[in-house]
């Protein structure tokens, strides 16, 4: 299952409240993107799609807890929650000391002039969710490629729509992530290259618009990941974790994350890493291995950086 398959198949139901683990210890500074913190080199967080999504919200957090994380990312699971249901999640999240720390969703297009009206009324509905969440970033696609327009044309669209939009969200504190998808999971996509993102990125120029650096699409899009990332680090304002093929957890594919995440540390990197991927066995286990070796790596990083 992809990001946009779960989109389309979140359930309209409410949340479903049960009781979750009181005593799990929360990580110092959960919303500082800045500080570091010498037993958390950064920020860890799960995508939840990838966890187990036919279960109820409540089973899910638990389980991303019981491997060690303080922080999940969203994207359709509170499409249809009243305000009871947020606020039974900000408690269940609470007691386990986790926050939202992103959450995607938006589906008008920002490459796409013609649409940029209907984007900008999403993002507008949007962050009164965000706020019953307590996120601070919202992930950004910027659609399939229009018919008619040329690269130039398109690029320069999304150049003015995360413009536009940053103006809607600086009141509110939320960060815009700009996202690249690579060609396999949709060959129609705009924005296949994390060096054009990152172009996008500049052109913008604002402190609240950042790019979302997904390594698992970037390895199939065109791959020379590092190099990428210690040239733009200074707008990487997330990273997304999985294993190429089949987007399992690292040491299962191709992509070195030793060396990945090795860098983030010399870099200084301080944000979130999120996993996305699809554990091939059990769930917990898988998370909680994935976030130690990172944690591992970065150490080797920082070492190496002194």
């Amino acid at each position: 299952m992809r990001r946009r398959e779960f989109i389309r198949g979140v359930p309209a139901a409410g949340l479903i409240a049960a009781s979750l683990p009181d005593a799990f210890l929360a990580g110092a500074e959960l919303n500082s993107d800045s500080a570091p913190n010498a037993a958390k080199p950064f920020h860890f967080s799960v995508m939840l799609w990838t966890v187990e999504p036919k279960q109820p919200f409540d089973v899910r957090i638990g389980k991303v807890a019981d491997a060690g994380y303080h922080a999940v990312e969203l994207v359709g699971e509170y499409r249809d929650w009243s305000a009871s249901d947020f606020a039974k999640a900000r408690n269940q999240l609470r007691k386990l000391g986790m926050v939202v720390d992103a959450s995607s969703g938006i589906e008008a297009s920002l490459c796409d002039a013609s649409q940029h009206d209907l984007f900008l009324s999403q993002v507008r509905a949007k962050l009164p969710q965000l706020a019953e969440l307590e996120c601070t970033k919202l992930i950004l696609l910027t659609g399939n490629k229009v018919l008619g327009l040329s690269h130039e044309q398109m690029h320069a669209n999304c150049v003015e729509a995360l413009k536009r939009a940053a103006d809607l969200t600086t009141p509110q504190n939320v960060e815009l992530l700009l996202e690249n998808i690579d060609p396999e999971e949709n060959p129609k996509y705009f924005l296949t290259s994390v060096a054009e993102g990152f172009d996008v990125v500049r052109e913008v120029n604002l402190p609240n618009v950042r790019f979302l650096y997904d390594f698992f699409h970037e390895q199939i899009s065109e791959g020379n990941l590092i190099t990428k990332l210690a040239k733009n680090i200074d707008l990487v304002g997330l990273v997304h974790i999985a294993d190429v093929p089949g987007r399992h957890e690292p040491g299962t594919g191709e992509i070195n994350y030793a060396n990945i995440f090795r860098k983030l540390g010399q870099l200084g990197y301080s944000r979130y890493a999120a996993m996305e991927f699809v554990p091939t066995a059990d769930v917990v286990s898988a998370l909680r291995t994935a976030r130690e070796s990172a944690e591992k790596w970065w150490a080797e990083g920082l070492v190496s950086k002194v």
